[in-house]
């Protein structure tokens, strides 16, 4: 009979946030899987736990995935945890939980700290709805890519970013979004230095520039506001692709014009327009 995989959420910044479940299951399990082992071993000496310690992060996770699937088969139950946070989460741990499921092994999860809720729920945005895009990438097509396909989203935002790329980031948000566009600044979670700055994208970089961005960073960004949506249907905003083509212009070409005209996201009319140029 396998074992099981278990995901443990561990602190994001006070260590008094681990829950006894999860204390129960770091001294119960047979290894830890961690992303950092020097992180983890910090917290297990705060609660005086002795376990094996194997690592499974970004670039080892093939090699060290099927090694754990492995030991899980054999019968082994492993606790997986991230440096922070729930693991799975913006965390290469979603594909160990693939593995796991395709070899039908028990993945059950320990919640606790995730700086994405945390930070939402303080925000003072709307938290109705939300869209997670954690870390943006940092080459500049997928970087330009993702952000102009999220142009027109209406519901809350949620990225996270690092103290050294935040002024960057701010800047690519501000070329997309605009710089009225309301915006929460969450840093250093649960932490002494914990902090919320509710104010705007422009106001954000205003305080940067007299002050360096410390400590790492959950940025809310309120959704594209229902008066700045286009009034235009998706038909008549594909009838504007439609019209730059006749011109000569290439698909890419014309979807950018158009976009430009109507307000609808480039990447959102060069699909639409492949998709009905297919049916």
């Amino acid at each position: 009979m396998s074992g099981t995989l278990y995901l443990v959420a561990t602190p994001i910044g006070n260590l008094n946030d681990v829950s006894p479940r999860a204390v129960e299951i770091l001294g119960s399990a047979d290894f830890i899987a961690a992303e950092d082992t020097r992180v983890t071993l910090k917290l297990l000496n705060h609660f005086g736990i002795k376990k094996p310690l194997i690592s499974y992060f970004e670039h080892n996770r093939a090699l060290s995935g099927e090694k754990i699937v492995q030991r899980l088969l054999n019968g082994e139950n492993v606790a997986l945890v991230s440096d922070a946070g729930l693991p799975a989460i913006s965390d290469p741990g979603q594909d160990l939980v693939k593995l796991c499921a395709a070899e039908n092994i028990t993945v059950s999860c320990i919640p606790g700290p995730c700086a994405v809720v945390t930070a939402l729920a303080m925000s003072g945005q709307d938290t109705q709805r939300f869209a997670f895009e954690g870390f943006l990438s940092t080459a500049g097509k997928p970087r330009a890519e993702r952000l102009d396909s999220l142009r027109d989203e209406v519901r809350t935002m949620v990225f996270y970013e690092a103290p050294h790329k935040l002024v960057q980031t701010l800047g690519d948000l501000k070329a997309t979004f605009g710089g009225n566009r309301s915006l929460s600044l969450c840093r250093e979670l649960t932490k002494i230095h914990e902090e919320v700055i509710r104010t705007t994208i422009d106001g954000a970089l205003a305080l940067y520039e007299i002050i360096p961005p410390k400590g790492e960073y959950v940025l809310v960004v309120a959704g594209k506001p229902e008066s700045e949506l286009p009034e235009l249907t998706l038909d008549e905003a594909l009838s504007r692709v439609d019209a730059y083509r006749t011109e000569g212009k290439s698909l890419k070409q014309a979807s950018k014009l158009a976009a430009e005209d109507t307000g609808f996201s480039k990447n959102a009319l060069y699909s639409a327009a492949l998709e009905r140029d297919k049916a």
